[in-house]
């Protein structure tokens, strides 16, 4: 008891580094007591007259706001579950719809398979005929292009064979015998 005495109240007082003096370590003067009590109640009584009535409108408006988004979420949630039971009845016909759609699927699916196959036989035999047709044409040309090398090989084998067989004198006799039949039927 006398520790707790010596604590709380102490008889002669205490200077600190700065030349501050206390009549207690903890406690205060009473004169500072006093004012700065008094102040704290001016504070509080006005607060308690400008700022509580303005305190107390907006926790009551956020009250209103709350209960109108709680009235909100609870018409909502009846609206589902009344949307849910009306989806639950309507489930049967949701099946017979599903099974009527799947069958015309279905039957527009072998349609257009027909279709396809019939569009790609007539594309193929198309293809077949115009290939067979380039066929003979590529035949025709190198058929054509073979006759004249043939020819032009020809020709020239002659050119030589009969430039280097023919002295000069058979060859202005056979050029002037030409040149007078050529006259004679003319």
């Amino acid at each position: 008891m006398n520790v707790l005495a010596t604590v709380f109240v102490q008889a002669d007082y205490d200077v600190d580094d700065k030349g501050y003096t206390s009549a207690h370590w903890l406690f205060p003067p009473t004169w500072e007591m006093i004012i700065g009590s008094a102040a704290s109640l001016i504070v509080f009584a006005l607060l308690y007259k400008f700022a509580w009535p303005e305190i107390s409108k907006a926790m009551k408006g956020r009250t209103a706001r709350i209960q109108g988004e709680l009235d909100e979420a609870a018409d909502g949630k009846a609206k589902a579950e009344k949307d849910a039971a009306d989806i639950r009845n309507a489930l049967g016909d949701i099946d017979a719809e599903r099974a009527r759609l799947f069958a015309e699927a279905d039957t527009e699916a072998e349609a257009l398979l027909a279709e396809g196959r019939a569009r790609l036989d007539a594309e193929v035999a198309e293809l077949e005929a115009r290939a067979g047709a380039e066929i003979a044409s590529a035949a025709s040309r190198g058929s054509d292009d073979l006759r004249s090398d043939i020819a032009r090989y020809t020709s020239d084998a002659l050119d030589e064979v009969v430039t280097s067989s023919l002295d000069d004198a058979t060859q202005q006799s056979l050029v002037e015998g030409f040149i007078a039949r050529v006259g004679a039927s003319s």
